[in-house]
């Protein structure tokens, strides 16, 4: 078959024989796909360094009779290597990469969660102040995208403004007369803070600390069981992204 050219953003690599890695793409294109990067491992590699995680680019392949395809020339568009230099920043980029690893389908185009991911990186290439914010915007925003975008200022069940409970099997925040088993109490300031992350531009929310340890704390439980729960997937980066916010 012959070669295609894509778009995308390196979202994770894995090791494959002795000289070999399977690289993760998310393109804009073709979405998810899998491609052999042959010998990158090696020194002489005409890859270099152009396929770490974060990685903007230009990339041709060729489509495998199986699950994988093959990398046969990659340019960068922009390395965020800033990403990669920073602890703190790290820490939301894979969180992000994670993310998108989970919810994106192999070669099922979707071009509005590849530029949601564009975004964030470029947000946090910024070096903002609180770039864990910006991390759990961005997963607000992915899991709108995906369908399962949580109740914050309304019942999920009936839609009445009496809201004091959370349950991620309801739909976020519920009433006590539409509360199940299950449910927990939750604070105005946690669904307050959620609901600001959510319509808050990326390029925005982490220019300073969005509120104190406690209330984001408490987001970020909420906001990350709720994601575990909806897309059935355990997030490995969550906790390390827990370490290095406020």
């Amino acid at each position: 078959m012959p070669p295609y050219k894509e778009q995308g953003i390196v979202l994770r690599s894995m090791k494959l024989g002795e000289a070999d890695k399977i690289i993760t793409i998310l393109t804009q294109g073709s979405g998810k796909v899998r491609g052999v990067a042959k010998g990158i491992r090696k020194t002489s590699s005409r890859f270099g360094g152009r396929l770490e995680p974060f990685t903007h680019i230009n990339v041709m392949l060729y489509r495998g009779r199986g699950a994988l395809d093959t990398i046969t020339q990659v340019e960068i568009i922009a390395p965020h290597r800033y990403i990669r230099d920073n602890l703190a920043l790290f820490a939301a980029g894979e969180t992000m990469l994670e993310a998108v690893d989970k919810v994106a389908e192999e070669h099922e185009r979707n071009v509005r969660l590849a530029l949601l991911l564009l975004s964030g990186l470029r947000a946090l290439d910024e070096r903002p102040a609180d770039p864990a914010a910006v991390t759990e915007s961005f997963v607000l925003k992915l899991l709108s995208l995906s369908g399962f975008h949580p109740a914050l200022t309304a019942c999920a069940v009936c839609g009445t403004r009496d809201v004091r409970l959370w349950s991620a099997a309801s739909g976020g925040a519920v009433c006590p007369a539409c509360a199940e088993g299950g449910a927990a109490p939750v604070t105005p300031d946690a669904l307050g803070l959620l609901a600001h992350l959510a319509t808050t531009d990326l390029g925005e929310v982490g220019l300073a600390v969005v509120a104190d340890g406690r209330i984001r704390r408490e987001a970020r439980g909420l906001l990350f069981g709720f994601a575990e729960y909806h897309l059935e997937r355990r997030m490995r980066s969550v906790p390390m992204l827990a370490r290095t916010a406020p």
